[in-house]
């Protein structure tokens, strides 16, 4: 078995080997895979994270042994764009980003040195984050299907990314986040912090936010925005137009 990560600010993952297959999530840097299968430039990958499969270009990874895949689980929280410097450059380092192997100044990935000129602030996980503090600097940020980072991301990688700076880890895509909690029956017992789903037409889950009260709800839709809640699901509060029909209220912080 061979272990690997990013080591470039944001990585796609692409559905088939070639950059023009559809992107279907990201790897943020720090992030730990294993490598399942290889073509000359690109490998079939399965995140250590969350689980999620596709192909990532080769020149985006590097070898590292299993202690650091299993090690390597601090993130960047406190600022949601930092830099380091690599080979004598600079280099962006977006919230999320694994930097468990930081010491003396400079992160390790492999033969990968990464410089810092201050001290990043990474989770504490003895300390209850602030779901607010995390959230707010995504706002208007654009919509990207499989984006993960501030430069770009979808409802669920949305999800993701902030429940990641809570320390609780959940799945990539909203049908499989909306598996876990529990069920808040009543949205007007709805507390931030709440995730609600959105289903089609088929009734298939495809879109989630982050309830900020029983009556209005951040999430990425266009772009990150707060927008008004009620029984039916999302109300628009630009053009006061019905945009998702909601399905769910699950509860996963306790």
């Amino acid at each position: 078995m061979q272990f690997a990560a990013c080591i470039v600010t944001i990585a796609p993952l692409r559905k088939e080997a070639a950059h023009k297959s559809e992107m279907v999530s990201q790897l943020l840097l720090g992030e730990c895979v294993i490598i399942e299968e290889s073509t000359k430039d690109f490998c079939k990958i399965k995140s250590l994270y969350d689980g999620y499969e596709g192909w990532c270009q080769k020149s985006q990874l590097t070898i590292v042994d299993e202690n650091f895949y299993n090690t390597n689980h601090k993130l960047v929280t406190a600022q949601p764009i930092s830099y380091a410097t690599c080979n004598g450059r600079n280099i962006f380092i977006v919230a999320g980003s694994f930097i468990g192997y930081f010491q003396n100044g400079e992160l390790r990935i492999g033969n990968t040195i990464f410089q810092f000129p201050e001290q990043p602030s990474v989770l504490d996980t003895d300390e209850d984050a602030d779901i607010m503090d995390i959230m707010q600097p995504y706002i208007n940020t654009p919509y990207l299907w499989g984006g993960k980072s501030i430069f770009g991301i979808d409802c669920s990688g949305f999800v993701q990314q902030v429940y990641k700076m809570l320390d609780i880890a959940l799945p990539r895509d909203a049908y499989q986040q909306a598996e876990l909690g529990e069920e808040v029956a009543f949205l007007q017992e709805a507390k931030i912090g709440d995730l609600a789903f959105f289903d089609n037409a088929e009734g298939r889950i495809t879109h989630v936010g982050i309830m900020l009260d029983s009556e209005n709800i951040m999430h990425s839709s266009g772009k990150v925005r707060v927008d008004k809640m009620d029984n039916m699901g999302i109300i628009n509060v630009d053009t006061n137009e019905r945009t998702h029909q909601l399905r769910i209220v699950k509860r996963l912080i306790p």
